[in-house]
């Protein structure tokens, strides 16, 4: 048993619609439940293991992993969509404007798609929880400017971070009161569980996998709230400037930021220690936001994802 407890791997995934990607050391698989009941699987080669050196040391590596995240999260979630829309699709006629899209750049145009889409994401995400946030924050101490004292900038840094965190738990919160949302989540929580008996040493049954916990200390929701604690001691020891030169620093320092983050997620996946325990707790506690308990058709779905990405030596799955 105390075995299973120290076994940790580095397998992470993704919820989609109808459907969970997994990312292993050296595959990427997608698997969705079809509109008729079957489950489709795509497996694709990736480069996590093919990197150069400086592309694999701490912190730089944080940050290739988010960038390679979000193209890579973003791709599952267009694939798992078409299954979707594939009987509306026979039924709608393409217009016209999608005609001069396929014409004009082909193949590329889902690329094109990702891409812009990431774009958009980020623009909103930064405007969201790093502009907001710094104007708000802005504007309280030109209102309390008479009641400045020593400490100040200490002080609009944690005000600003909890601003931040608040906003974060807001969104969180509303968007998880959506339907379609709600079915997204149960499949998270059957990612967690599927890679949480794995890591337990089980093999990967449904019954098995319910047995585990829905909450992961890996889990990208636990990553984004460590960047906004991370970023309220690293945004705390700037100096105090004007807003826009404020954003600019913030924006520039996000990758630090990301890449600290993603080391402290890292040694929270494998270590054993409880003060580490400790700390990963209010990123579990959000976890009861982001994840639900799923049902057995949705764990069947989590299990053909991540044996399509089990290398043939588990150890290669190990960190």
């Amino acid at each position: 048993m105390s075995e299973k407890k120290e076994y940790a791997t580095s397998i992470g995934g993704q919820a989609i619609i109808e459907g969970v990607m997994m990312r292993g050391p050296f595959k990427t698989a997608m698997a969705v439940r079809k509109p008729d009941g079957e489950i489709e699987c795509a497996v694709n080669e990736n480069g996590t293991k093919k990197r150069n050196r400086f592309l694999r040391l701490p912190i730089v590596r944080g940050c290739v992993n988010f960038i390679d995240s979000l193209i890579i999260g973003m791709k599952a979630l267009m694939f798992s969509a078409d299954f979707m829309d594939i009987e509306g699709d026979e039924e709608e006629e393409e217009s016209k404007f999608d005609r001069w899209l396929e014409d004009k750049f082909g193949d590329k145009i889902k690329d094109i798609v990702i891409y812009f889409s990431i774009a958009v994401s980020l623009v909103l995400s930064i405007g969201m929880f790093i502009l907001l946030p710094t104007l708000v924050t802005r504007g309280l101490e030109a209102l309390f400017h008479s009641f400045s004292f020593a400490g100040t900038r200490t002080f609009t840094s944690i005000a600003e971070g909890v601003l931040r965190m608040v906003i974060f738990i807001t969104y969180l919160a509303l968007v998880a009161q959506m339907k379609d949302i709600k079915r997204v989540f149960e499949y998270h929580g059957a990612e967690h569980k599927t890679i949480a008996c794995y890591e337990g040493g089980e093999g990967l049954t449904v019954e098995n996998v319910k047995k585990y916990t829905r909450f992961h200390p890996r889990c990208g929701t636990s990553f984004l709230l460590v960047v906004m604690i991370i970023s309220i001691i690293v945004f705390s020891l700037l100096p105090r400037t004007g807003v826009i030169l404020r954003f600019v620093m913030r924006l520039a320092l996000l990758p630090v930021v990301a890449g600290v983050s993603y080391e402290f997620i890292k040694l929270a996946g494998r270590s054993k220690n409880r003060c580490v325990a400790w700390l990963t707790k209010p990123g579990l506690w959000l976890q009861r936001l982001t994840t639900r308990e799923p049902d057995a058709s949705q764990i069947e779905v989590a299990i053909a994802s991540m044996q399509a990405v089990i290398p043939e030596n588990q150890e290669d799955a190990k960190w």
